[in-house]
């Protein structure tokens, strides 16, 4: 179950990563203020309404109802970050951080006994016993 999430987890930060990276553009046709075509990565395909303006060899008549629009959101450039990037402040925390994550791993060989070398007292009458106070 531990190595399907690891593997789960792995691929969804890779996917993370390659989305972040890539610049996305998107291209949208308007015709008349309506939405006729919206392309991802590539231009989007017109109304006809251009064909249409040729076919009519009018040179003075201008397409005023259409109009393309584009705009490109830019992914990540520089991945690659330094330490000397980082504040004072993050640094500590990353080292503190780094340490005390991997100090829960770390298994004990033996337990500490902390009254070792004292023995139990010795008991003369049972007292929970003779006052009948007992733990439910």
């Amino acid at each position: 179950m531990k190595q399907v999430f690891n593997q789960i987890l792995s691929s969804l930060m890779a996917l993370l990563v390659l989305a972040s990276t890539v610049s996305w553009t998107v291209d949208k046709h308007l015709c008349m203020g309506r939405v006729m075509d919206i392309s991802l990565f590539l231009h989007a395909d017109d109304c006809g309404m251009e064909s249409a303006m040729t076919a009519m060899k009018d040179d003075n008549v201008q397409n005023p109802c259409c109009e393309d629009e584009s705009f490109t959101i830019t992914g990540q450039e520089n991945l690659k970050l330094s330490w000397n990037d980082l504040d004072w402040d993050h640094q500590v925390f990353l080292v503190t951080f780094a340490h005390s994550y991997t100090e829960l791993f770390v298994s004990l060989k033996e337990r500490p006994l902390p009254n070792e070398q004292y023995p139990p007292p010795k008991l003369v009458k049972d007292i929970q016993v003779l006052d009948q106070v007992f733990l439910i």
